[in-house]
């Protein structure tokens, strides 16, 4: 059973915008912080952002503030991270995850526990 569906990916030219979906259940949606990581190709996961149930607290790594913005939409169980002005660095498979806690501070440092699959998204011109 697939807890967290990603989609929105794509290419697209440097400067451009995409909305990235997460998809999620109820069971989730409604207790969890649930936040947005990424993959380049030959380097690690990292955390891009986060928000929370409770407060909708926000985390955003310092390469993704004043570009990215995370949002919740309760009513669809959907989790979006809206991306403008990517940059070629911003190549990497996009993946959403939660570690089943309901805070967003040092999100970066915890280890997830659900993961969705991932969706690429490639900037090149």
């Amino acid at each position: 059973q697939e807890f967290l569906v990603e989609s929105g990916g794509g290419l697209v030219q440097p400067g451009g915008s995409l909305r990235l979906s997460c998809a999620s259940s109820r069971l989730f949606l409604d207790q969890y912080a649930i936040g947005w990581w990424r993959q380049a190709p030959g380097k690690e996961r990292e955390a891009v952002s986060c928000i929370s149930f409770m407060d909708r607290s926000t985390y955003y790594a310092d390469f993704a503030k004043g570009r990215f913005t995370i949002s919740r939409d309760d009513a669809k169980t959907t989790v979006y991270l809206q991306m403008n002005g990517l940059k070629p660095e911003d190549t990497a498979v996009y993946y959403c995850a939660t570690d089943l806690l309901d805070y967003c501070s040092d999100y970066g440092e915890r280890r997830m526990d659900v993961w969705g699959k991932g969706t690429l998204v490639t900037i090149s011109s």
